[in-house]
């Protein structure tokens, strides 16, 4: 192993300097007093890495995350013992399940104190167990260096994923001499000829062939190389939840997302499809439509080609007729130099499949005062290129996931783990990482409230995005579920909110209220002409609980369960 000089150190300074070899830029911490020689050693970097001081460790974990989703670097957080470990966890959760790099540092009481149940004293190699690649605790200062080096190397390799170290105080304020270690290089695996070969076979026998994209590890070579893969083919190909910026969806080859609010034109296709390529995708539960689609619990099994990075993966909920373990930019550029299969069997099946598609966008909208879909195909053409859009969970996604276009350079940043309080934080942590680019967020008035706060992170790091608040005064996804099973029999789900305007402004951030339509385009066009972040709040008619019904139609329709 590769190492650099030898050199006495302070625990907390060798921890900055394999931050420094690893690249890092930025680092989102709420600070504390268990890892102050951390901090103190970064304040020594600051002129290579920039330590971003978030309001709650829920918002710098989403915000590490969402860096390593946008950069496909690691996203590093630091959080103090206990209840600030505590409260990252959601964004470590967050990264386990989107397959997301990302590194959590979090302090330790010192080692001398721990078996005692000492001051917000955790067990986190056992916490974090279940929700990270690998969570280890340095039990020596001169252990630093190979942990970081295998931290980094764990987060990037394989699937990628989340990585949490306890650093015990004792450990970052003791001092050794030790060779620190240099950055191990990424695993990754590849196709063989032989699978390719079988994967030309399987495809030239389909008659209704689909390909669904997802997962993480996509670079713009592996994006491009695989749209020529499905333009050469035919292939008509949908993105899994919330992954729609990996192929562009303007491409007459795109047909739409199958994730929670997925067309049911797409569904009833993807129900009949003969032959399925999953590349990069677990086949989760949002995807499959509940494991209902492909024949894993019911329904009709399509012949199965699944490409992932992780070996574990394949086979593990769905049994696969080609497994292929590969990196996404591996697998791309083999499928790319594929000859292509002759597509004539199905050409008239892609072509309907993208006519569903495009006959979704442009359904009738269910209307309101505040038209979401109205909004959202303006913005549509408004936003450039190279924008970034970020969700939180909730209905209220339904509206730029559908009626927005990603991918040829546009990014959508999204929890697949559904985690409230994402938008505002992603949309940070965005905009710090692409100064340059217009970054919207979008968050419903549930979400807001879990992280709007770090409205002020904003403010102070110098990030520009736009905020977009669904206000319709309740947990709109919870009330639809409640509605439709136990219709009439509302509990726990209304909500008090704040004048958002206002809110925004007591940060220092331009803050509107939009309650008519043709009131937002005057409104973002004022948001974007500004300096610094700025919300609008939009006033959403409580009754259009999506963009595909309302809650009278739902109630009207529901059956009770038995209580």
């Amino acid at each position: 192993m590769a190492i650099f000089e030898s050199r006495g150190r302070m625990g907390g300074q060798l921890v900055v300097d394999a931050l420094r070899a690893h690249g890092v830029e930025k680092a989102f911490c709420v600070p504390g007093e268990s890892y102050l020689a951390v901090l103190d050693a970064l304040h020594d970097a600051r002129d290579t890495v920039t330590t971003v001081a978030c309001r709650h460790e829920h918002g710098a974990a989403v915000m590490a995350e969402s860096y390593g989703k946008l950069t496909g670097e690691v996203g590093v957080c630091l959080v103090t013992r206990g209840p600030g470990a505590c409260n990252a966890s959601i964004g470590v959760h967050t990264a386990f399940q989107d397959s997301t790099p990302m590194l959590l540092l979090v302090g330790q009481v010192p080692t001398g104190h721990q078996g005692r149940e000492a001051f917000q004293e955790v067990d986190f190699a056992a916490m974090f167990a279940p929700l990270a690649k690998w969570a280890v605790q340095v039990g020596a200062v001169e252990d630093v260096p190979a942990v970081m080096a295998e931290a980094f190397h764990v987060a990037r390799s394989g699937r990628p994923g989340p990585v949490v170290v306890a650093l015990p105080e004792d450990v970052l304020t003791g001092e050794a001499t030790v060779d620190a270690v240099e950055p191990i290089p990424p695993e990754g695996a590849a196709p063989d000829a032989g699978q390719m070969e079988r994967l030309h076979h399987i495809l030239g026998d389909a008659q209704r062939p689909l390909m669904i994209v997802g997962g993480s590890g996509w670079t713009e070579n592996a994006k491009a190389d695989l749209v020529a893969f499905a333009t050469e083919n035919g292939l008509p190909v949908c993105c899994s939840f919330r992954r729609h910026d990996i192929f562009d969806n303007g491409h007459p080859n795109f047909v739409g997302e199958l994730g929670i609010g997925a067309s049911p034109a797409l569904v009833a296709r993807a129900a009949k499809c003969d032959v399925l390529l999953a590349v990069g995708t677990r086949l989760g539960e949002m995807s499959t439509k509940g494991y209902a689609l492909f024949g894993v619990d019911k329904g009709p099994k399509p012949a199965l080609v699944h490409v992932h990075a992780s070996p574990s993966e394949l086979g593990r909920v769905y049994e696969s007729d080609l497994g292929i373990a590969s990196t996404m930019p591996a697998f791309a550029a083999a499928s790319r130099a594929l000859a292509p299969v002759n597509d004539e069997a199905w050409r008239d099946w892609s072509d309907d499949v993208r006519r569903d598609y495009l006959a979704d966008r442009a359904a009738e909208p269910i209307g309101g005062d505040v038209d979401l879909a109205r909004i959202m195909g303006w913005l549509d053409e408004r936003l450039p290129n190279d924008a970034v859009a970020t969700v939180d969970a909730g209905n209220f996604s339904d509206w730029p996931q559908r009626y927005l276009r990603f991918g040829g350079g546009r990014r959508l940043l999204g929890a697949t783990n559904g985690a409230m309080g994402y938008g505002v934080p992603a949309a940070v942590a965005a905009s710090l990482s692409r100064p340059g680019s217009v970054v919207v967020g979008f968050a419903g008035d549930g979400g807001f409230g879990m992280t709007g706060q770090e409205l002020a992170t904003a403010v102070l790091a110098g990030a520009s995005p736009i905020l977009l608040v669904f206000d319709n005064g309740m947990y709109g996804t919870i009330r639809m579920h409640q509605e439709r099973t136990y219709p009439n029999r509302v509990v726990a789900t209304d909500l008090a909110n704040p004048d958002y305007a206002q809110f925004a402004q007591a940060y220092g951030v331009r803050g509107e209220t939009v309650t008519r339509t043709e009131d937002f385009a005057p409104a973002f066009e004022r948001a974007l002409a500004g300096d610094g972040p700025a919300l609008i709040a939009l006033r959403v008619d409580p009754n259009v609980i999506s963009s595909r019904t309302t809650l009278a139609a739902i109630r009207g329709g529901a059956g009770r369960k038995d209580r």
